[in-house]
């Protein structure tokens, strides 16, 4: 256990995860600030790490999916008319069965299949961590009241109060995103530093450990409320809300 994680034993923990090519990068605030950042190969591990000590982990892969239908889930429509030119980060959920197969090619005709859309290969690269979160929140019920889908691009853009104009994974992108970062949390651009210096030795990118730096600021209380797109939202088949949080002082409006 780290010094911080000593220290700050007892406190409750907000979580924000993000994908690396090592599985997940976890990046953990108390109430008071950050607090630490792991890697866990698999998001069962995560949650074994935190179950008793988190009040939220933000996960940035769909929660809540379709079994077919040609209506895409409600959040990624929303969410796109939110982000100008970043629209195309967010990508259409494969449905459930989809995400169980590892080969494009028969991912995206099981998606087709039942939506009539084919897969995009983007959408497919996240299938693995969809499936992950999904078997887990299927397989423990407690999760379900901690584990909550959001997305780095619509965190930044309730942050800013506008879409972000550069990709992040370039130099633009990134002095960007430290901005906004800064200005809702001064401490933030150093705790990026220091989160990526903690995962050394794992394979994690700068970006991987911003983008759960923001979910993780999100998580926490702080400025403005926690908020839901759509506000209101709908279940899945298997009960789980199909919806994408956020926080800002006003609901988002495209």
């Amino acid at each position: 256990m780290s010094e911080s994680e000593t220290e700050t034993e007892g406190e409750r923990q907000y979580v924000g995860a993000g994908r690396c090519p090592d599985g997940w990068v976890a990046v953990v605030h108390t109430a008071s600030g950050f607090d630490h950042a792991s890697v866990f190969p698999e998001v069962g591990a995560l949650w074994g790490r935190y179950e008793e000590t988190a009040d939220r982990i933000l996960v940035p892969v769909p929660v809540g999916l379709r079994e077919g239908g040609e209506e895409p889930r409600p959040p990624e429509p929303l969410v796109r008319d939110l982000l100008g030119d970043r629209a195309e980060a967010v990508v259409h959920a494969p449905v459930r069965e989809a995400t169980r197969k590892r080969r494009h090619a028969t991912a995206t005709r099981v998606n087709e299949r039942k939506t009539g859309r084919r897969l995009s290969k983007r959408a497919h690269e996240l299938a693995g961590y969809i499936a992950e979160v999904d078997s887990l929140l299927g397989a423990i019920p407690e999760a379900r009241e901690v584990v909550a889908e959001s997305h780095p691009e619509l965190c930044f853009r309730a942050l800013a109060g506008e879409p972000l104009s550069y990709d992040p994974g370039t130099a633009a992108g990134y002095a960007e995103r430290l901005r906004v970062l800064a200005a809702f949390d001064a401490d933030a651009p150093v705790d990026v530093v220091n989160a990526s210096e903690a995962t050394g030795g794992h394979e994690v990118r700068v970006a991987d450990v911003i983008d759960a730096t923001v979910l993780a600021l999100t998580a926490r209380p702080g400025p403005g409320e926690l908020r839901s797109l759509p506000p209101e939202p709908s279940l899945d088949p298997e009960g789980l809300p199909m919806r994408m949080l956020y926080r800002s002082e006003r609901p988002l409006v495209a």
